[in-house]
């Protein structure tokens, strides 16, 4: 397999992206080619580091860089030599199987958009970010790519994210929740509404509506909401798991004593802090694009970068693109079959 990483992008360039894509090919033999995407000059020297010659890494040098104060779709458009744009049109080309960026999400998604073009029967693309809980890990989709979505969106990423479950998390028959203000069918917006009556009948494991407190208390394997929604939980989430470390740190400082049960107890508290840590999770697929994309963490590490390599090899193994396109093409197929029996 081949994946090209966009070496420029993110809070820290290239020290922490080279350094996570020599972790990643040391350990990950399968990768038979790595594309390191921006300036050339920067990589080398960064490879030089660490003392990395492996004959699967080739760089494709790029001469510009994608701000995050730049628009998304406007950067695409105007930096065609970004190592973003460079990277993906490496999958156009069919050079690379796969595309990982931890740089500007917005001109990841646009990039991935214009060049790859959506997957038949996709409208929009949708982030799936995986989060845990006491008993298993979620698919939260749409995590951030479509703020303005319509009721087939989110239809769509109901499928793509059960898809995600079943093939890459492992779930056989994953159960799918819709985020909205309560329970009953009748409460949310005009668009959850929607969305559940077109969710209800499907082929799907729709348990219905999930309140925030469901997403830990009762949790389902997939989550669906708009992009809007998603961002604001992913962000809130990430939040939550620092500073519920941070309380606890400084609790335990307190007392001799409560240092003391901190150290008996530090091996659970290593346990949980791996759990809800953002590194270990890699990145998130941008499901729904005819080519596979993942977004990692604008501050990624070393082990962050690892992570997000592993994350597209497993797409790639699991060939998430052509299940999502059977099942669309499936759900399709039964609609239209069954519109003359509805009239």
């Amino acid at each position: 397999m081949k994946i090209a990483l966009d070496a420029m992008g993110g809070d820290f360039g290239p020290p922490n992206l080279v350094a996570g894509a020599v972790m990643a090919l040391r350990e990950y033999r399968h990768i038979n080619k790595l594309f390191l995407v921006g300036d050339s000059a920067q990589i080398e020297a960064e490879l030089k580091k660490h003392g990395c010659n492996d004959d699967r890494i080739e760089i494709t040098h790029a001469t510009q860089v994608v701000d995050m104060s730049d628009r998304a779709w406007s950067a695409v458009r105007r930096k065609k030599d970004s190592s973003v744009s460079r990277a993906v049109d490496l999958v156009k080309r069919g050079q690379a199987d796969a595309i990982v960026t931890a740089g500007h999400t917005g001109a990841a998604v646009a990039a991935s958009t214009i060049k790859l073009r959506t997957l038949p029967g996709i409208d929009r693309p949708g982030i799936a970010a995986v989060l845990p809980t006491e008993t298993n890990v979620f698919v939260l989709i749409d995590a951030g790519a479509n703020i303005d979505a319509r009721p087939e969106h989110l239809l769509q990423y109901a499928f793509m994210g059960s898809v995600y479950s079943r093939h890459v998390l492992h779930y056989k028959n994953p159960t799918v929740g819709l985020v909205s203000l309560g329970d009953e069918d009748v409460k949310g917006t005009e668009l959850t509404k929607e969305v559940f009556k077109m969710l209800k009948p499907s082929s799907l494991n729709f348990v219905g509506n999930i309140e925030g407190r469901h997403l830990f208390e009762d949790p389902v394997e997939v989550v669906v909401c708009d992009g809007f929604v998603g961002n604001v939980i992913l962000k809130t989430c990430e939040s939550i798991a620092v500073a519920m470390f941070q309380w606890l740190k400084h609790e335990l400082m307190r007392t001799a004593m409560r240092k003391a049960g901190g150290f008996l107890a530090r091996n659970a508290i290593g346990t949980i802090k791996d759990k809800t840590n953002y590194e270990e999770y890699g990145g998130s697929p941008l499901l729904g694009v005819n080519g596979i994309c993942i977004i990692a963490h604008g501050a990624s590490t070393p082990l962050a970068t690892k992570n997000a390599l592993r994350v597209a090899a497993e797409s790639i193994e699991q060939q998430v693109n052509p299940h999502i396109v059977e099942e669309i093409r499936r759900y399709n197929e039964t609609t239209a079959s069954l519109e003359p029996a509805l009239r």
